[in-house]
């Protein structure tokens, strides 16, 4: 009897921890990609947090593609402006009034005092919101302060092609502009412009701030400029060609033809 007992004790055992196995590794599994991190919203409860804040979107981040889907984003996420326009997929589980279901929102905007957690996502109210279940989104957002999971993802904007905004300080001899909606990575490791004349001379362009890029050129630039984009992670690299036309005028924004495959 005593080696009968310890038989069917064994066997639970085994089998209990067989179970546990099993779940853990399929827990595992179902988490694939995703990292745990820490989320607050600011702003209005159905706003995009901050009217383009300091990536330099401006008002774009109101209206399509980004549709107040945005997110400012702590120091590792912000990465001192390279982090700009980077797509991630978050989702929560940790209230009540969580779907669980992932949504995807822009880095638009820094948080430098989010470094609570390694990595912190400041929503803006209308993202925070989109977590929640139906008709639960204002009780998810008292609940204010949430940990989260998140994993990046390519950025998809169906339609749209990359737009350069000429930067309202720019003269003949100083050139900048703010590079929005890349598909892919959507944030940039490099920009570089060729000049009207010089087919084979790129010029490396300098991150001014956020997501707009500047040369300095000392001499008279001669429109019309080429871009040339590469992605910060995946290193892609395309060109929007002319697409700053002869004659250029500060603040226009200029729609190119081209963008990452996402």
């Amino acid at each position: 009897m005593p080696f009968l007992g310890f038989a069917a004790t064994f066997s639970l055992l085994f089998t209990s921890c067989y179970c546990f196995l099993i779940n853990a590794s399929l827990a595992e599994s179902d988490q694939s990609g995703w990292s745990p991190a820490g989320a607050t919203w600011y702003g209005t409860p159905t706003g995009a947090g901050s009217d383009g804040g300091a990536c330099g979107y401006g008002d774009s981040v109101e209206q399509p593609p980004f549709s107040k889907m945005v997110s400012a984003g702590g120091p590792s996420l912000f990465k001192s402006g390279k982090g700009c326009g980077a797509c991630y997929e978050v989702k929560c589980w940790t209230n009540a009034a969580c779907s669980g279901n992932p949504v995807t929102v822009g880095i638009t905007d820094e948080c430098p005092g989010c470094v609570s957690e390694s990595v912190h996502f400041d929503l803006s109210g209308t993202s925070f919101g989109a977590m929640a279940e139906p008709g639960q989104a204002d009780q998810l957002r008292n609940a204010g302060i949430l940990q989260i999971q998140y994993r990046e993802v390519d950025c998809k904007y169906p339609g749209t092609t990359i737009a350069f905004h000429v930067d309202s300080g720019s003269n003949p001899y100083y050139f900048a502009t703010l590079v929005e909606y890349a598909d892919g990575d959507g944030d940039l490791a490099s920009v570089e412009l060729k000049q009207a004349l010089e087919p084979e001379s790129w010029q490396p362009m300098q991150q001014s701030w956020g997501a707009v890029w500047a040369l300095n050129s000392g001499t008279r630039l001669r429109a019309p400029f080429s871009l040339r984009l590469t992605s910060l992670n995946s290193h892609n690299t395309i060109v929007a060609t002319d697409v700053i036309p002869a004659g250029w005028t500060p603040g226009e924004t200029y729609r190119s033809l081209v963008n990452f495959d996402a």
